[in-house]
């Protein structure tokens, strides 16, 4: 059996959306919450998400503007994260961000790597938001454009996907909770979008999946 990871994937994306929460135009996206985070949970590499006890993380409003939802999660892996983004139900709901996010200008999302079994902070996230806005993609902070693999692991690789721009949450991880991730970037080409058309669900089945009762505690 090979050896865990040392090291872990933590993902942040902000977004700003079109409407407060408990507000009609934001009541789909809302009723998909909860089944996109219990796939989240229950996917392949998933480690963590940013949530308070309602289960979500759309209460936590850590920025100067109140109005920016965070999403914070970490993964055993980038192909995991890029795998629930990209080729999951996931999907279908994050290209229809732009119903219910406005778009964002600059950086919205950042990758880093952290020890297995650390979790991290949201003022940690906020720096390494701030550090991708001022330097770029580098080993500390990076986008799914412009991937840095793990410390000791050799030369940077390019992967599909946005690092910045685009807005809306929720990348990936989801328009405005950790299980979302829209503002990872749009869907990711050759065999990560051809994964993602093969995945991709009918809307009556999301739909469905919103009407289901939420199992979770």
């Amino acid at each position: 059996m090979p050896a865990r990871s040392a090291l872990h994937l933590a993902q942040v994306n902000i977004a700003l959306p079109r409407a407060p929460v408990d507000a009609p135009e934001l009541a789909e996206f809302m009723a998909l919450l909860d089944p996109i985070n219990e796939l989240a949970d229950r996917s392949p590499g998933f480690v963590w998400r940013l949530q308070t006890e309602s289960g979500n993380a759309t209460a936590i409003r850590p920025f100067d503007d109140h109005r920016l939802m965070v999403n914070l999660s970490v993964w055993e892996s980038l192909e995991a994260l890029r795998d629930f983004v990209y080729a999951s139900r996931h999907l279908d709901v994050m290209r229809r961000r732009r119903d219910w996010f406005h778009r964002m200008a600059g950086t919205y999302l950042a990758l880093w790597w952290l020890p297995a079994g650390t979790l991290p902070t949201v003022e940690e996230a906020k720096e390494r938001l701030a550090r991708l806005r001022r330097d770029g993609p580098g080993p500390d902070a990076f986008t799914f454009r412009q991937p840095f693999p793990p410390p000791g692991r050799g030369p940077r690789g390019d992967l599909d996907g946005e690092g910045r721009g685009t807005g809306g949450l929720g990348s990936a991880a989801g328009a405005g909770d950790p299980g979302l991730d829209a503002g990872a970037g749009e869907a990711a080409t050759g065999t990560g979008r051809a994964a993602a058309r093969a995945q991709r669900p009918r809307r009556a089945d999301l739909a469905a999946a919103a009407r289901r009762p939420n199992s979770s505690s």
